[in-house]
């Protein structure tokens, strides 16, 4: 089968040809369909992302969308034929997606949304796993809370905006200028954080008491920024990028609390995988039900343009989620 390939971090990735896998036992070998492109690829890629303990030579590519070619012993939820798409592989041992079939641990995956094309499908489940273990899993989020997503034009930013909309509760998105009616389509209170300071748009959406759930999806300032915008003794705030030295102290002052996601903790120690497919198939729901569905980017790669969909994705001039067409 085709294959793209990366034999020395920080080098060009080399499309070639490799042995076709099996299915092992509990295993589905699926025909890839697409391919999702996420910044961690391009890290991953770059050697600049050791949490994801990649061994080399390795295929990258987390996300995949694609159907069911053959299942093996043990596997009794999927079947030839089954349109699927999940988390699957691009760290520790697993192999990624950008080749023409991958083996993967049926735990990680779930029935494709109906609702959704191949491209599209395979867009979501890095950034909605992301968004779910944030806003679900660990802040509960629930009808009648005011929700804060940072960075909600982004990539998990556009997703978490969904799922809490989906969940109830009232949102609120901090973006840049450009891309601020972006999240007013999604639902969501826009608000321009190169010209509103925190205790501004505090006092104005939340009469100064705090929102009661933040997630912060960009890290950096805006984490700290995050811990002194939350709604005293009962708010929460979770991050998906906590990098940096942070002082907690105005977190603790408001008596509320904080949570890490950290999504590929499943697949990097094999512990946990069956919650994935789980949130995989409530996202799945959700898609059918119109209440979620990814941006995507309207450019075409393949697995030939590998190099150039990374560097769309590095540019920052992606205009929504960058998809492969494998197969």
């Amino acid at each position: 089968m085709r294959a793209v390939i990366l034999q020395e971090f920080g080098t060009p990735l080399i499309l070639t040809e490799i042995d076709k896998p099996a299915a092992e036992p509990g295993q589905v070998l699926v025909k890839v369909k697409a391919s999702g492109v996420n910044p961690l690829d391009t890290k991953i890629r770059a050697g600049k992302a050791a949490h994801a303990e990649r061994t080399l030579p390795a295929v990258l590519g987390l996300d995949l969308a694609g159907v069911v070619e053959e299942v093996g012993a043990g596997v009794s939820d999927f079947a030839p034929g089954d349109e699927v798409y999940g988390m699957t592989g691009g760290v520790g041992d697993l192999q990624g997606s950008l080749a023409e079939y991958a083996a993967v641990d049926a735990r990680l995956l779930a029935r494709k949304p109906t609702a959704l094309a191949m491209r599209e499908a395979a867009a979501l489940p890095l950034v909605v796993i992301t968004a779910w273990e944030g806003l679900v899993d660990r802040a509960q989020v629930q009808a009648g809370q005011k929700v804060l997503i940072h960075g909600g034009a982004g990539g998990i930013g556009h997703v978490a905006v969904q799922i809490a909309r989906a969940r109830g509760a009232e949102v609120f998105a901090t973006a840049s200028p450009s891309r601020l009616e972006a999240v007013a389509r999604l639902g969501a209170t826009p608000i321009d954080h190169t010209t509103t300071a925190v205790d501004e748009y505090v006092a104005r959406h939340t009469g100064g008491e705090g929102f009661d759930v933040i997630f912060d999806t960009v890290g950096g300032a805006v984490l700290d920024a995050s811990f002194a915008a939350v709604r005293t003794y009962t708010g929460h705030v979770v991050s998906a990028l906590g990098w940096g030295t942070h002082s907690i102290a105005p977190l603790s002052f408001r008596g509320a609390t904080y949570s890490g996601v950290f999504t590929l903790l499943p697949m990097l120690t094999g512990r946990g995988r069956e919650h994935h497919s789980q949130i995989m198939r409530e996202a799945a729901a959700l898609a059918d039900a119109g209440a979620l569905k990814p941006r995507l980017d309207p450019r075409r790669f393949t697995l030939a343009d590998v190099a150039d969909a990374h560097t769309a994705v590095e540019s920052g001039s992606a205009q929504g989620k960058i998809v492969i067409d494998v197969n």
